[in-house]
């Protein structure tokens, strides 16, 4: 069940919207996202793909992954936009736009 804090000025606020807000308000919303996508990472694409993975970090809305398999990253380069979608529909469209494989 979602709660409701009181604003201060009579308002009630959803304490999601009041999370966001604060995460706003101290320029940091950017950051949250970033460690709340490379802490998925593993209950995204699951646990084979995690094991070869050696590094995952975002820049400027790109996720960087660099996977130590040859193959792997083959495999992962032709299911890229599949990969891409399920990050887009869990934090949003605006959170990452690329997918880049090193």
């Amino acid at each position: 069940m979602a709660r409701k804090f009181d604003s201060g000025n009579g308002d009630a606020v959803h304490i999601g919207q009041a999370i966001s807000n604060l995460l706003n308000s101290y320029h940091i919303k950017s950051k949250f996202d970033a460690a709340n996508i490379v802490g998925s990472w593993e209950r995204l694409v699951g646990k084979p793909i995690a094991k070869r993975t050696k590094k995952v970090f975002i820049k400027d809305k790109v996720l960087f992954v660099q996977i130590e398999s040859a193959a792997m990253k083959h495999d992962i380069s032709l299911h890229r936009g599949q990969i891409l979608d399920i990050f887009q529909k869990e934090f949003g469209k605006d959170v990452v736009r690329e997918i880049v494989l090193m």
